[in-house]
């Protein structure tokens, strides 16, 4: 409701129009059990996409990462705004690090619904030589942040755009890096859907519409898709865009992609940097070439459950 309550006021604005907030509640909201096993992210969008076909609404508004990668030929992704910030954050006990909780003694208690952490933060503790022990949550940010505050867990690992929207970032004790944990493809971005057939609202979407997030995403997503096809591990992606010059235009994109196994023994990171592309046709091109090549380098044998 954060989320679009945003969009929803950038939407009077390029359009005029009153906007008038939905609230739909759908299976992945009510839903307790693992992503993987009652569907995937997809169970966050199908509720919103029936009402869309329907006419019951104009528009949705989803987190990105939690679109299926597949696009039903009727609707329209008519606006990617400017992302947010696209990393995790760790909300630990009595302020701690991710460092300072896997070293402390014991075996830290890390809560995350997302096995594409729990492969990163698993390989981070024992690059220190540590162990921790990853717990499956679903649930809230009050809930699973209450994890915390309860003594149950000594952290939980969530979205830092998800945090910012509702006015919690003050409670993140640290943002977790890319370089050591990759988002899931698209986070941070959100996506602005409509029918398709309705011509004229998805040109007025299109004022919200961010080229340089749109280009980004497309290659994290087209990586996904590609490694979906011949590998059901956790998948993480980020595209930076690079400036040759601080503070000047951008020129060009870094992608790096990630995927192993739950237990993060096993690991294929890859990168790579070039010109930014000048269309979603060549930056999808990007993210498939890249995928290609973690399946070729062991990608396909990693097995586990799918991202978050």
């Amino acid at each position: 409701m954060a989320q679009s309550a945003g969009v929803a006021e950038q939407v009077r604005r390029v359009t005029g129009r009153p906007v008038e907030l939905v609230e739909i509640t759908t299976y992945g909201d009510v839903s307790r059990e693992s992503l993987a096993r009652i569907g995937g992210t997809g169970v966050f969008v199908s509720a919103l996409r029936d009402a869309l076909l329907s006419g019951e609404i104009d528009l949705a508004v989803h987190s990105l990462k939690d679109l299926p990668t597949g696009r039903p030929p009727d609707l329209a992704l008519a606006a990617l705004p400017p992302r947010a910030d696209a990393r995790d954050a760790l909300v630990a006990r009595d302020g701690l690090s991710f460092e300072q909780l896997a070293v402390a003694g014991g075996r830290a208690r890390i809560g995350t619904g997302s096995p594409r952490r729990m492969a990163q933060l698993n390989a981070w503790a024992r690059a220190l030589g540590c162990e921790i022990e990853t717990v499956p949550i679903r649930g809230n940010v009050d809930t699973r942040i209450g994890y915390v505050r309860s003594g149950e867990l000594d952290a939980v690992v969530l979205a830092a755009a998800g945090l910012h929207r509702i006015g919690r970032a003050a409670e993140v004790t640290e943002l977790l890096a890319p370089d050591i944990v990759l988002p899931a493809p698209g986070q941070g971005a959100l996506a602005v859907e409509c029918a398709a057939a309705n011509a004229a609202l998805t040109a007025q979407l299109g004022g919200l519409d961010d080229p340089h997030t749109r280009v980004a995403v497309t290659a994290e997503r087209t990586l996904l898709a590609t490694l979906e096809a011949g590998c059901s591990a956790p998948v993480g992606a980020y595209a930076d865009l690079l400036s040759e010059v601080t503070g000047q235009a951008v020129t060009h994109m870094r992608l790096r992609g990630v995927v192993g196994t739950t237990d993060g023994t096993t690991l294929v990171q890859l990168s790579t940097t070039g010109p930014l592309p000048a269309s979603t046709g060549e930056a999808a091109a990007v993210g498939r070439r890249l995928a290609e090549e973690m399946l070729a380098k062991g990608a396909a044998g990693l097995m586990g459950e799918r991202a978050h």
